[in-house]
Formats: C-alpha cells, structure tokens, sequence
C-alpha cells in the first residue's frame, strides 16, 4: 500500500510502534485544514452514539493537507457497558490525527465483522498551560452498539478510510467483548484506583487479566495528566499523558470493560463543566446516573446478580472542595433512590458503590468527613454489601463499620453479613501511582505476615478543612505494595461475594466473603 510523502514512509512505519508513529506524525505533521467527519448512522441491530462531545466539534470545511488514512494507526481502545450489559457495549478509541469516515466492524467471528457503523468523533482542544509549551489537539471516536444478544462473544476492529480492521493484514487489530449473560451466573471483577503511567501500572494490568474478569472498575485518578490533583486552572497538566494511558491500558480495557469514575486529579479544570469536558470526550458511561452531561462519572449497572454503583466524591468532599456542592443535592438524592431499586430487586443479592475518597482509611490523604457525612447514612439505610476507594495508595481494608465504629472483626479469611455486622470498605489505591505509606510505627498486616493492632492514631477532614483526630479500631488489613482488589460472584442458594486482594506477583494478601441473612 502506498503512502504520500505527507505521512510516514511505508518502510519507516513497519519499524514503529502506535507510540513512536504517533510522536512522529504530532513533529512533522500540521492537524489545520485535517478533516474530520462522523458520517452517517447504521441503523439495524447497532446503533451509534448520541451525544454533543467536546471542544470544536467536527470540521466541515474542506480537506487541506490531508493524512492519507493509511499512515494512522488506531489506538487506546477502550470498552465500556451501556445502562445493560447484557445488550450495550460502548467502544472508544484514539487517533493521533483526524481521520476520514472513522467507523467500527463487529461480527460473532474475527474473520466475519460483517456489521458496519460509523463512529461519533470527540475533538478536544487543550491551550497552551503551565507546563506544556503548546496546544494540544486530540480525537477520541465512540461506537455505541445496542441491541446485542445477552451472553455472547462479539469481535470488532476500528478503523477508518484507508484502514479496514477486516482485511487480511489489520486481522491482528481485532478485539471482543462478551456481554452479560441472560440469567446471573458466576463471575469475577476487578477493582484499583491511582493507575497513573508506569512499569508497575502496566503489570498490575497483565496480572488482572489472569483473573478474566468481567469488568473492571477504576475508582479515580485515571492517568494523572494533571500531576497537581486541586482541581483549579492553576495546576500543572499535560493532556498528552492520556495518549500514554490509553496506549498503556489498551491490552485490557480492549476486552474488558473499564469502568471509571472521577477523582481529584480527573478535575480537569480547562474543560467545562466542573472539568469534566476531558472525560466526556474519553470516555462512553452509563448515561443513567443524574445527569450524564455534568457528572459523567456518577451511573450505576447490574451484572448478574451485582448491582454497581459508581460516584463523584469530589461534589462531597471535604479534603479538596474545588467541586464541592456543584450537583446541588442532586447526586446524593438520586444515590438514595438508586440504592433503594437496586436493593428492592429480587434479581440483585449484592450492591457494590466504589467512588475516590475514602471513606474509611489511615493513609497519608486518610477519611474524608464530607463522604461520612453525605453518603454513609445512605449506605446503611440500604446496607450496601461493599464499599471500594482509591486516593490512598496502598491496601486497607476495614472490619465491618456499623455506626462508625467496629460491628464485627473480620480478620483475613472470615465471613460477615452486611445485614448483621455493617460494611467492609476497602481502599484499593495501588494501581501503579507512587506508594503512600501507613502511620509512623504502623506495621503492614496482611495474609501471611499479620500484625494486628487494637488501634491505629489518624485523622479525618472536617468541614473547616481541619484535620481531625482520630484513634480507630477498624484498619483490619494494610498493605503497602501495588495491588487491587478480584471480587467473585456467587449467585444461588448460597450467594457470596468471595473478596481477594492481589498483589502485583499475583501473591494474595487478603480474602473475606460476603454474605447476606446467614
């Protein structure tokens, strides 16, 4: 295939990777006058995205200077579940330069993706800032396919004019998902928060791929191109570093949908609204949460016999107020009526929250008080069976909290009964972003070296901002090395949820089970 001299030559391109091609493209390459174009929507079983994306929007003006498609390799794929996984999958990618006709082939075979449909194109344009010389110009692409069939295996590949996934020499670029089956059925899901870009970031991902989870679900602080985390114009930001995650995380999150929700450092402040504008040109969520246009980060899902529901802390927290209150009420008020339907369901034995902040930690950021006091009466109003953090990186994991205070031990390899006891939070912070550690003279204590204490000295945020102390009896398990967290779902007669925690050897440091009215 043939290249113009205004791409990358046939010969040089076989010897880069998607990173290096991109780099060298971004250097040599003008993006003014690229076209970029939606294209229509196939109708039939697959049906495109709706929504108004970010930034300028697609151009309509004509081609100037054109990239020949061929020299742009996709990249960055990313899954993610509609409002039913058992029938909508969502699937988002990168281009390091605007395409024409962008679209997605999906088939039940890889050598068949006979279904064709265009993608929706997200252009996000990024000023000049503090700590970055130039504008930054990105294209994120979105496929919504609905109408699937429950429990089956689906192929796909992107691509756009001048690269087809389907023919012979793209047939390595293709991926699948398998939705939710029909009736509930065991399965497993991971969990991390702070992944960040790093050598421990990625092994933390190939080792959850040996659990064939589910889905994933990401807890905030995705990528961390703002290094400053204030949520204010003033922090320094690098838009380019979430060309890197993508790339980084795409060996998972190509198969296994990745669930996100938003954490300090995801308060992008130069996109609006509240700084979400960068996550929305990213990310396809659940559009079921209070308002996915203002909190993209805030939906909820079912999976087998698993409700999950995800939230923004920031609109609660004490500890960094850059967004505190901006939902006015609305997102604790539509927690309260999502926990009570989930909870209600006679299809759901287990409701899962996982958000940013913690609610319960001993770490370096440690509790956040605006989390207590907005959302746990809630949780134990509808006794969620699980509560998953991140922003302290490093493994916690609580007893049962009842009341704030300890409702029952639950030592490494226990059961508890959230309708009983209280619930286990757990802080899975150590995705792959540089450790935090625990209070001076406070021991690790985890499966195979445990070191219970009665008590551990440490703090929460008030209101005021202030540091309030504490001596709590509740920090079961602490772990100060990379990690997350593998859940597995039981559902029958005797439903469980079987916890683990993982290290980045695959070494486990922790496991309880859940279970409800035993």
């Amino acid at each position: 295939m043939d290249t113009p001299n205004v791409g990358i030559p046939e010969q040089l391109a076989r010897r880069m990777d998607m990173a290096e091609q991109y780099e060298y493209l971004r250097t040599k390459l003008s993006r003014r006058g690229v076209l970029v174009t939606a294209g229509g929507v196939a109708g039939g079983l697959l049906t495109g995205c709706s929504g108004s994306g970010t930034g300028a929007g697609p151009s309509s003006a004509p081609a100037t200077g054109t990239v020949h498609g061929s020299a742009v390799a996709p990249f960055g794929r990313h899954l993610a579940f509609g409002a039913d996984p058992k029938t909508q999958m969502r699937i988002s990618w990168q281009v390091p330069l605007a395409v024409r006709k962008p679209y997605v082939r999906v088939g039940l075979k890889p050598t068949d993706l006979s279904r064709k449909m265009a993608a929706e194109v997200r252009d996000l344009h990024t000023p000049g800032l503090t700590g970055q010389r130039f504008a930054v110009d990105q294209y994120y692409l979105h496929a919504a396919l609905d109408g699937l069939r429950p429990g089956t295996r689906y192929y796909y590949g992107v691509g756009h004019d001048g690269f087809d996934p389907a023919s012979r020499d793209r047939l390595s670029t293709v991926g699948s998902f398998r939705t939710a089956p029909a009736a509930p059925e065991t399965f497993v899901f991971t969990a991390f928060g702070d992944q960040g870009v790093s050598y421990d970031a990625l092994a933390n991902d190939k080792v959850i791929l040996g659990r064939h989870p589910s889905f994933h679900l990401h807890a905030g602080d995705i990528c961390y191109a703002d290094t400053t985390g204030h949520g204010e114009e003033s922090d320094i930001y690098d838009p380019r570093v979430w060309d890197q995650f993508l790339a980084q995380t795409e060996s998972v999150a190509k198969s296994v949908p990745w669930m996100v929700t938003t954490g300090n450092h995801d308060m992008e402040a130069w996109y609006s609204p509240n700084g979400y504008g960068g996550q929305s040109a990213r990310w396809t969520l659940p559009d079921n949460g209070f308002d996915a246009q203002k909190a993209p980060g805030v939906y909820s899902f079912t999976y087998g016999n698993v409700g999950i529901v995800a939230l923004d802390a920031n609109d609660v927290s004490y500890e960094i107020p850059a967004n505190k209150g901006y939902t006015g009420g609305r997102q604790t008020a539509w927690l309260d009526r999502r926990l009570g339907e989930l909870r209600a369901s006679a299809s759901v034995d287990f409701v899962v929250v996982f958000f940013h902040h913690c609610a319960y930690s001993t770490s370096t950021h440690a509790s956040d008080g605006g989390v207590r006091d907005a959302w746990l009466p809630l949780f134990a109003k509808h006794q969620v069976d699980l509560v998953i953090n991140g922003h302290n990186h490093v493994y916690e994991r609580t007893d049962a909290i009842k009341g704030g205070r300890v409702g029952r031990a639950v030592p490494v390899g226990a059961s508890t009964d959230p309708t009983r006891d209280g619930i286990v939070y757990v802080t899975a912070g150590g995705a792959g972003k540089s450790l935090y550690s625990f209070p001076d003279g406070v021991k690790d204590s985890y499966e195979g070296n445990v070191a219970d204490r009665e008590s551990v000295d440490t703090f929460h945020w008030t209101e005021a901002r202030h540091r309030g102390r504490d001596t709590v009896e509740w920090s079961r398990v602490r772990y100060t090395g990379f990690s997350f967290l593998s859940v597995e779902a039981e559902t029958g007669a005797t439903a469980k949820l079987k916890v683990s925690a993982l290290a980045q050897s695959g070494e486990r440091i922790d496991y309880f089970e859940v279970r409800r009215g035993v």
